[in-house]
């Protein structure tokens, strides 16, 4: 696709499609799907709704209509091995992110619709209908809070220096309970609360990767590691943080540059100095037992 692709345009549409039609679905369902799916086996958590189908529909239909040239990636519609991410415009869609959240009617559950280009993060649209958060950022063109322009700078100076030590850490278990990487994610939890370790001042786990980005670009987290997600999980607030100044490197040592569909991530709100980003990882990184690896 030649022509310049319109990010403004393409925020506000999604925008209109999280407020207007996908939100009052994911809240009006909320814990009423009691028949469901787990999509990885007897010894995970992974679970898919009807619903969370039905919200990929409506999402592909209006994207598909209004931007039928671009490519769509979603999770309900992903095929492993055969679905790519390419260079071109592409919708990169998790229709209900914190599907156990949904299933329970812990009201942390959203949509989290975003856009690459050249495979970078581009838009990013993440709305919790139950709390009626909208958070929505494309390149270059800064963050908005239900519409509102978010004074991001602002937010980092109150936080203040950006300290292992001093932060709160948002991580999740995941679905998976058992082998290598579940092993790996215990030890290096028990390493970061240690006070012999990173010694952090507390955990914090939504149970929705697109809600964990959304609250490190307010500034409410500090930094979010996690393993086994999906483009899908963080393709929205990967977009969104880049434009608060935060960053996304691998969860494994010395993965300083990975793409939207690594599979591991770890991800740090801005700061005032981007010394003290680089300090933060490595000093993280120095906490992780083992090495997460996913297919």
């Amino acid at each position: 696709m030649s022509e310049p692709v319109d990010l403004a345009s393409i925020e506000e549409f999604l925008c209109n499609l999280a407020i207007d039609e996908v939100g009052p679905l994911i809240k009006a369902k909320s814990g009423t799907q009691h028949n469901y799916d787990l999509k990885t086996g007897n010894r995970a958590v992974d679970i898919v709704t009807a619903i969370d189908k039905q919200v990929e529909k409506i999402i592909w239909d209006r994207v598909k209509s209004k931007y039928p040239d671009f490519q769509f990636v979603g999770e309900e519609s992903y095929v492993p091995g055969v679905t790519k991410i390419s260079d071109a415009p592409t919708f990169i869609i998790d229709p209900i992110d914190g599907t156990t959240n949904f299933v329970h009617d812990f009201p942390f559950s959203c949509t989290s619709m975003g856009l690459t280009v050249n495979k970078e993060p581009v838009v990013g649209v993440i709305y919790n209908p139950h709390l009626d958060l909208l958070v929505s950022a494309s390149k270059g063109n800064g963050v908005r809070v239900n519409g509102k322009p978010f004074d991001y700078k602002h937010k980092i100076d109150e936080k203040g220096p950006l300290v292992l030590k001093t932060s709160v850490v948002a991580l999740q278990p995941g679905s998976a309970r058992e082998g290598p990487n579940f092993t790996t994610k215990m030890k290096t939890y028990e390493e970061l609360l240690s006070c012999d370790g990173g010694f952090v001042h507390g955990f914090r786990n939504l149970g929705s990767s697109a809600m964990t980005l959304a609250y490190l670009c307010l500034g409410y987290l500090d930094s979010y590691w996690d393993g086994g997600c999906y483009a899908w999980d963080v393709c929205a607030g990967w977009c969104i943080l880049y434009e608060t100044g935060g960053r996304i490197v691998g969860a494994n040592k010395n993965e300083w540059n990975v793409t939207v569909d690594n599979r591991t991530y770890l991800a740090i709100r801005g700061c005032s100095e981007k010394k003290d980003q680089e300090k933060y990882i490595n000093d993280f990184w120095s906490c992780v037992r083992g090495e997460l690896k996913y297919d």
